[in-house]
């Protein structure tokens, strides 16, 4: 990988770690990371020329895969008429209108630019609506990069946190409350030694970035219940699950109704966006009407990524996409699951390494780091390209064919024989 290299080796002289994110680092598998110049349908190519059957899919957007030639032939057709106009525009509403139609959840939707945009501003929605200032969160489950959000769990479960990054203050931690992901019990706990001060409750409906661990039985309802008796709002994080595990999302999927949705990834078909949206009782205090919930952003909404976006979601919309998104993410969970632990929730995954079950942080922190990063570097000189951690999902897209998938499977067991022996 000389080009590749030779790339990183410049990056990291203007760019702190050569990175823009630190998920896009091979410090966990070890070496450098693919510098990526070209996607087609399944495949991306390096700078070195080597091609690798993807499935990071720019971590999860692709659903269709990459350089889908409508998507690429409607944003070409909107790129020539103007990237922006911090103005309104005709997409947007279509947009907002078929988001609505299509989550359970969302009554109104409000565009932003990320997914921790969308997350931070429905935390800030919640405290508004509520007049509450504290928030339960769940170890394991990332929510973005907003301050809130990065608190780590004190000595117990309920201990109020210590930030997990320099730069977040003491006071933002107090208001944040940690606990473990499917203990319904412990936020039942949280609940009750925090009457009257709690806002909101946002999780991951299915956890996406400790790996892939599924809601316990009941787990997803019983937040819904404990919410609605103490009038604190219920958020679902599916930037990640949102489209992927079925066309309304992990709410749809399950059966769960919270009262605020964000949403990213997909709804952008690989454009930079996010959303949150929810009951129109909530979404109402946002400014410029209600109580007037600051939240703005000059490329919200922007052509682009609407437009990419509207597309990709219209041809989810086709009989038969999510059966056949199943028949192939069923496959490869059959195949790789054999020895290890596999988790999969419609098209997301994680092989886990480790031969126990996987359903919290606690378990996924016992997995074989190292086993998996051999593992990863076996799979990439196969042509297999894998998110660099054993934390993160793998993404199955429609473009993934039938060779790509037997390909996959059969590079997974010389990858493992060759980790193994």
């Amino acid at each position: 990988n000389t080009r590749s290299k030779t790339l990183f080796d410049a990056a990291q002289q203007v760019i702190p770690g050569g990175v823009n994110s630190p998920a896009r680092a091979f410090g966990p598998v070890g070496g450098d990371p693919l510098f990526i110049v070209k996607g087609e349908g399944a495949r991306i190519v390096d700078a070195d020329g080597k091609s690798y059957i993807d499935f990071v899919g720019s971590w999860g957007p692709l659903i269709l895969g990459h350089a889908h030639p409508e998507i690429v032939a409607a944003v070409n057709a909107v790129v020539a008429e103007g990237t922006s106009f911090g103005a309104p525009t005709e997409i947007e509403v279509k947009m907002a209108q078929l988001v609505t139609e299509i989550v359970p959840s969302v009554e109104m939707v409000r565009m932003v630019n990320s997914g921790t945009e969308a997350t931070m501003s429905a935390i800030r929605l919640a405290r508004g609506h509520t007049g509450r200032d504290k928030i339960v969160k769940f170890e394991g489950c990332w929510h973005g990069h907003a301050d809130s959000f990065l608190i780590q769990a004190g000595s117990s479960a309920l201990t109020m946190g210590a930030p997990s990054s320099p730069g977040v203050t003491p006071g933002t931690a107090a208001d944040s409350i940690t606990v473990p992901f499917n203990d319904l019990e412990a936020v039942e706990k949280a609940v009750v030694e925090n009457r009257d001060k709690i806002a909101a409750v946002i999780v991951e409906p299915v956890a996406g970035n400790m790996g892939v661990i599924p809601p316990a039985p009941d787990f997803l309802q019983g937040l819904r219940d404990v919410t609605a008796e103490m009038g604190i709002v219920l958020i679902f994080d599916e930037v990640i699950t949102g489209f992927r595990v079925s066309p309304g999302g992990a709410q749809e999927l399950y059966g769960v109704t919270p009262d605020l949705t964000t949403l990213g990834k997909i709804i952008g078909g690989g454009l930079p966006v996010g959303a949150f949206g929810g009951k129109r009782e909530i979404m109402s205090d946002i400014s410029p009407l209600g109580k007037m919930v600051s939240q703005a952003g000059t490329l919200s909404g922007n052509p682009l990524a609407m437009t990419a976006g509207y597309e990709t979601l219209k041809r989810l919309q086709v009989p038969g996409v999510y059966d056949a998104l199943e028949a192939k993410a069923q496959a490869l969970e059959t195949a790789l699951g054999l020895k290890y632990q596999a988790n999969r929730v419609g098209s997301i995954m994680t092989l886990f390494f480790t031969e126990a079950p996987v359903t919290s942080f606690e378990a996924a922190n016992a997995c074989d780091q190292d086993l998996f990063a051999r593992y990863f570097r076996e799979m990439v000189n196969r042509g297999i390209y894998l998110a660099p951690s054993q934390f993160e999902a793998a993404f199955v897209s429609l473009a993934h064919s039938d060779a790509d998938i037997d390909a996959t499977i059969k590079a997974n067991y010389e990858a493992l024989k060759a980790c193994i022996n």
